[in-house]
């Protein structure tokens, strides 16, 4: 493919069966916006000057094309309309490519950017665990800077998290919710301010050509690096299974995060407990809960614990 214009067909069929029949979100329906992007990627070609180059790839929320602008290799990344993607641009824009793959343009109208190419087959989950968990503590430490206005508040979400975890669930441990509820309650002061990638796992780092190592798609939020810790304890998780000892293993883990990002381990521990839980309690929410996933929340919950 080499025209953009020509996007219609070129979806891949996995990405397009996720999103086709899902329900709206603020902006369109995931059939709505299917029917949207042709028109929306051709726009975008028009604009930025952009040719194809290579298959579409996409992730969980987004397509990605690769492209050449200009002679130069660049990546189209548009994202299924979600909260979460909606500022995703400007903090990239605040982070300039200093630990994070660089912005080169971006249409929030089309919820579109222009992105410098990274090696999307090569992440984070190809090097030895406990190094994979140092790069990223000193990503954190790189990306750390003070979050603008425009950014949801962690305290805001305590807010909606408290009575999630004190109204409970049947099929999470009360144990937990209480703990949870009481863990967000000490966690008010001082969680603000900071701006933080609250998704930086090892499939969210990817080796680039002027970095070894980048974040991507940020998930921004104005909030403390604490925070962010917990998506390294529920992923590789096939690693953990095989520990002798899970809740050292995954302990182990926190530990080296935090010293590499230089934040206070406690607290990564206790807001890794809330992050499990209201993930837990979310899941518990489904008309038909996965049980896979809920048994995985609860179990490394009760390791934050034990």
């Amino acid at each position: 493919m080499t025209d953009l214009h020509d996007f219609a067909t070129a979806v891949p069929t996995d990405f397009r069966e996720w999103v086709q029949g899902r329900p709206a979100e603020p902006e369109l329906s995931g059939d709505d916006w299917l029917a949207r992007l042709p028109h929306w990627t051709a726009e975008c070609a028009d604009a930025w000057d952009l040719r194809a180059d290579g298959p579409v790839w996409h992730g969980v929320c987004a397509v990605v094309i690769p492209c050449h602008r200009a002679g130069e290799p660049v990546v189209l990344k548009i994202s299924w309309p979600h909260e979460e993607a909606r500022l995703e641009h400007l903090a990239l824009q605040h982070w300039a490519g200093r630990g994070a793959v660089r912005l080169l343009a971006a249409d929030p109208s089309h919820w579109a950017m222009l992105l410098e190419p990274l090696q999307h087959d090569r992440n984070l989950n190809d090097v030895n665990l406990l190094e994979a968990c140092e790069v990223i503590g000193g990503l954190m430490r790189r990306l750390d800077r003070p979050a603008t206005p425009q950014f949801t508040r962690l305290s805001d979400e305590i807010d909606r998290w408290i009575p999630l975890c004190r109204n409970g669930s049947p099929l999470v441990p009360r144990r937990l919710t209480e703990q949870a509820a009481s863990t967000l309650e000490g966690l008010r002061d001082g969680c603000d301010g900071r701006l933080v990638h609250q998704d930086l796992h090892f499939e969210n780092v990817l080796a680039g050509e002027r970095e070894p190592w980048l974040a991507i798609d940020p998930k921004p939020l104005s909030g403390e690096w604490a925070f962010a810790v917990a998506p390294l304890l529920w992923n590789r998780w096939t690693e953990a299974t095989r520990a002798d000892n899970l809740r050292a293993h995954l302990r182990l883990r926190l530990g080296v995060v935090a010293e590499a990002a230089g934040i206070d381990e406690d607290r990564a521990l206790a807001w890794s407990l809330v992050r499990l839980v209201t993930n837990a309690l979310w899941e518990a929410q489904e008309p038909h809960p996965g049980q896979t996933e809920l048994s995985q929340w609860i179990t490394v919950a009760k390791a934050m614990t034990e």
